[in-house]
């Protein structure tokens, strides 16, 4: 049997007509970049998460960056923020002249809040914490750090839309919430989409200038940027999807409790903490056995995945020029392993990846 790690065909034909159909209606009124389409969008993201204000940008990285810049990140700033995650989260907070100072993770891989403190200095601005994987970090924690040093949180949820942690959406308990709705993404556009989400005004209104060159009424340039605006087209695909957002979610939660259940004993699986609702962007099992596990799973046709490595402070453009005190996270990273268990896994493919992971422990 093979499984993939992700399919990004559209198979579904009832989704596939809305899909298309939704093409033609852009091309219908041809309102191609800022459409009406990204303001229903807009407003339907904000009820969602919990968040007055929602701009739609052309990608998770550039709602990254976009929302450093509002909140005034520049030279000579510092930004805490987890090792592991994509490098555009570092990268994000350099390309607006700061420098990413590298916190440590818990061992559900998310960002350790009492590893935060001994880092903060006089050019600490700002904490930037990762819902890794589709987990919700501890953010109350966070929060009580940032206030005791009057900085700043951008809550990085690329890979988590939908998480909860005790009722509250991610990207709505910091200052500005960035996600990520790429094709590979649960809420997925068919390219490149984000989304920004806050509740302060002030900060909405400027990154409304930032995205588009920092344009004002689209003639005077208020501020140095570049164009970062969603395009219509992708805004309509993800609006469909929005419509099926918490089946997709069902599904991906009972492939993940299917694999709690049969791998029990055998790696360690990630769970949910008490009063959250993980979305398991990806399901990341842990074991020192991870790479001979990864080609034996590969030699059965099974696609896996190891995210991220290297850690971002061991990027050869971070490696020896950021802080970092990341000593958990270069012990796990070594053991992390992804394995399929997007909405498309079917129950056949599934109870495979359990016998052959199971069949690999009883041989090794």
């Amino acid at each position: 049997m093979k499984v993939p790690f992700l399919d990004l065909r559209v198979t579904d034909p009832a989704q596939r007509k809305e899909l298309l159909q939704a093409v033609e209606t852009v091309m219908d009124h041809g309102r191609i970049i800022l459409g009406p389409e990204v303001q229903r969008l807009e407003n339907k993201i904000g009820k969602r998460v919990g968040c007055q204000f929602t701009s739609g940008v052309n990608s998770g990285t550039d709602a990254l960056v976009l929302a450093l810049r509002a909140i005034g990140i520049g030279h000579g700033d510092e930004v805490i923020t987890t090792p592991l995650s994509f490098v555009a989260t570092a990268n994000a907070i350099t390309v607006n002249g700061a420098t990413p100072v590298f916190a440590d993770i818990l061992d559900d891989l998310t960002l350790d809040p009492e590893s935060i403190e001994p880092l903060i200095n006089e050019k600490t601005r700002a904490i930037l914490p990762v819902h890794w994987a589709g987990k919700a970090c501890q953010m109350d924690s966070i929060l009580a750090v940032a206030k005791k040093h009057s900085l700043k949180v951008i809550e990085d949820c690329s890979q988590a839309f939908g998480a909860l942690t005790h009722e509250r959406h991610v990207g709505s308990m910091g200052d500005i919430g960035c996600f990520s709705m790429n094709s590979m993404k649960s809420l997925a556009s068919l390219g490149e989409a984000g989304m920004i989400t806050t509740n302060d005004k002030e900060l909405w209104e400027k990154v409304d200038i930032l995205r588009y060159h920092g344009l004002k009424n689209r003639e005077v340039c208020h501020f140095v940027s570049h164009n970062g605006r969603l395009d219509t087209v992708q805004a309509a695909f993800i609006e469909k999807r929005l419509d099926r957002y918490e089946d997709l979610l069902a599904r991906r939660r009972d492939t993940a409790q299917f694999y709690h259940d049969a791998l029990a004993g055998l790696v360690h699986t990630p769970k949910d903490h008490p009063h959250c609702r993980d979305v398991f962007y990806t399901y990341t099992i842990q074991t020192k056995k991870r790479d001979e596990l990864k080609l034996y799973m590969e030699e059965h046709g099974i696609e896996s995945k190891i995210q991220h490595i290297p850690l971002m402070p061991d990027q050869p453009v971070y490696k020896g020029k950021t802080i970092n005190n990341s000593n958990n996270a270069r012990k796990l990273v070594q053991n992390v392993l992804c394995i399929p268990a997007n909405e498309k896994v079917s129950d056949e493919q599934r109870e495979y990846v359990a016998m052959t992971i199971k069949n690999f422990f009883k041989q090794s």
